[in-house]
């Protein structure tokens, strides 16, 4: 039971912190492209890769408190749905580029981010 708690605080915050970052980048760049999911699909990735092969590697995480920042926040924050949705709106759109630009973009970016946040916690671990 103490997990779904540590899960549900670490969702409000990571979605709070979704609904802020997502703003603000649309509010930077609104050119009819889903760029506030983007930057929190790469971010969230980036950070949950980390988490795991940083701080996880390093037994600096308690199971609990991955539990609540892997699976609560990270789970939280990204935004897979809103992603889907968003494509599915540009196809609707006849946005075919658009959208075919979005899915590359996340999954690719995604994928990036979490390698780059490896390749970091390698480093960092070696020194």
């Amino acid at each position: 039971m103490q997990n779904y708690f540590l899960v549900a605080v670490g969702a409000a915050f990571g979605g709070t912190l979704r609904y802020w970052v997502g703003g603000v980048t649309q509010k930077i760049l609104p050119f009819g492209f889903p760029y506030g999911t983007l930057v929190v699909n790469v971010l969230g990735s980036f950070i949950l890769g980390f988490l795991i092969y940083y701080f996880d590697a390093k037994r600096l995480l308690s199971p609990e408190l991955r539990v609540m920042l892997a699976v609560g926040f990270c789970g939280g924050f990204t935004t897979f749905s809103s992603f889907s949705f968003e494509t599915m709106n540009l196809l609707r759109d006849s946005e075919y580029f658009l959208a075919a630009l979005n899915v590359g973009l996340n999954i690719f970016l995604t994928l990036l981010a979490v390698f780059l946040s490896y390749i970091l916690a390698k480093t960092l671990n070696a020194g």
